[in-house]
C-alpha cells in the first residue's frame, strides 16, 4: 500500500506519540528515506511514497517506538553545523557541547595571543565530535582524542577523515597515554561520564539501553572521572593552560573544588547553559 508524504506523517506522530517518543522524530526519518532537506520535504507533502520507500519508513518509525534513538537509525547527527557519524558505540553529541566548543574557542585567543603553537587534546572523544570541530574551527592547533574504547576511536577516525580534520588519535584510560608518552597540553577538554549510577533506572530507555555505559556512568555521586582528572592533571599541563568540562546539571560547584584543591593558584569558574544549568566547568592556570 502506497500513501502521500502527509499521510505517512500524520501515522508516525500518533504513533511515536502512543509510544511516549517524540512527536518530529517522523520527520527526521522521512528525511532519511527519501535523502530529502526539510524544505524539499515540506514542499512534497502531496507526494506518494514508493512501496519501498513507505515499508522502510514504517521500519524506522516501529525501530525507534521501540526505543532505538533516531540517530543511531540514521547513522549520524549534526554538531556545530557539520554531520558526525554516530552508532552504539559513541555518545550521541549534544547541543550542551556546543557551548563548551564556543567559550573554548573564546579561551583559545588569550593563550594563542601568549603563544603559539598550540596543542589540545579532547579525553573521552566519542564520536569525536570536540577535538573534530576544535581543529576545523582553530587549523593551527595540534589536536589529540583518546579514549579507552577502541570501538569508539574507530568511529572518531571515520570522522575525522570524511571531515578532513587532522586529529591525532591514541588509545587509552584518561591521562594515562599523554603521561607515557610525555605530551604537554596548552588545552585540555572532555565530557566525561557523569551519570550518577543511582540514575540509571530513570534515564530514558533510549540512553540507557542504546548508548555506551563507559560513557554514561560516573560512579556512585558521578565524580569518579573528575577525581582522577584532578590527580593526573598537573603531570600534562603546560604552566599556563586551559581546562574545559562539561559536568551533569547541579555538578559544577562540586567538580570546581576538585579543581581547586588540585590548582590552588588557578582561576576557575561555573558557567550556565542556555537553559539555565551549570554544564560547564573553566580552569585557568
Amino acid at each position: 500500500m502506497s500513501r502521500k508524504v502527509f499521510e505517512a506523517l500524520c501515522w508516525a506522530s500518533s504513533f511515536l506519540e502512543e509510544h511516549e517518543r517524540e512527536a518530529n522524530a517522523g520527520e527526521w526519518l522521512l528525511r532519511h528515506v527519501l535523502s530529502v532537506s526539510r524544505s524539499k520535504l515540506l514542499a512534497s507533502m502531496h507526494d506518494l511514497l514508493t512501496e519501498d520507500q513507505n515499508e522502510e519508513f514504517i521500519s524506522l518509525v516501529k525501530q525507534h517506538a521501540a526505543g532505538i534513538p533516531v540517530q543511531h537509525l540514521i547513522g549520524e547527527e549534526e554538531f556545530y553545523g557539520r554531520r558526525f557519524i554516530v552508532n552504539e558505540h559513541v555518545l550521541i553529541p549534544r547541543p550542551e557541547t556546543e557551548e563548551l566548543i564556543w567559550n573554548t574557542l573564546e579561551m583559545t585567543k588569550w593563550l594563542a595571543a601568549k603563544k603559539e603553537p598550540l596543542t589540545m587534546a579532547d579525553i573521552g572523544t566519542g564520536s569525536g565530535a570536540i577535538a573534530v570541530t576544535m581543529k576545523l574551527e582553530w587549523p593551527e592547533l595540534t589536536v589529540y582524542a583518546s579514549d579507552l574504547s577502541e570501538k569508539a576511536l574507530e568511529t572518531a577516525r571515520k570522522n575525522s577523515q570524511h571531515l578532513q580534520a587532522d586529529v591525532h588519535f591514541m588509545q587509552g584510560d584518561l591521562l594515562s597515554p599523554f603521561i607515557e608518552n610525555e605530551v604537554k597540553l596548552d588545552i585540555l577538554l572532555s565530557n566525561p561520564p557523569y551519570i550518577p549510577l543511582g540514575d540509571k533506572e530513570t534515564l530514558s530507555p533510549v540512553v540507557a539501553e542504546h548508548e555506551p555505559e563507559l560513557a554514561l556512568y560516573g560512579g556512585e555521586d558521578g565524580l569518579d572521572l573528575y577525581r582522577r582528572f584532578s590527580e593526573q592533571l598537573p603531570a600534562v599541563l603546560k604552566p599556563e593552560a586551559f581546562v574545559g568540562f562539561e559536568v551533569g546539571a547541579g555538578q559544577g560547584q562540586a567538580v570546581a573544588d576538585l579543581m581547586q584543591l588540585a590548582f590552588p593558584q588557578a582561576s576557575i569558574k561555573v558557567k550556565y547553559d542556555l537553559n539555565g544549568k551549570d554544564r560547564m566547568v573553566f580552569m585557568k592556570i
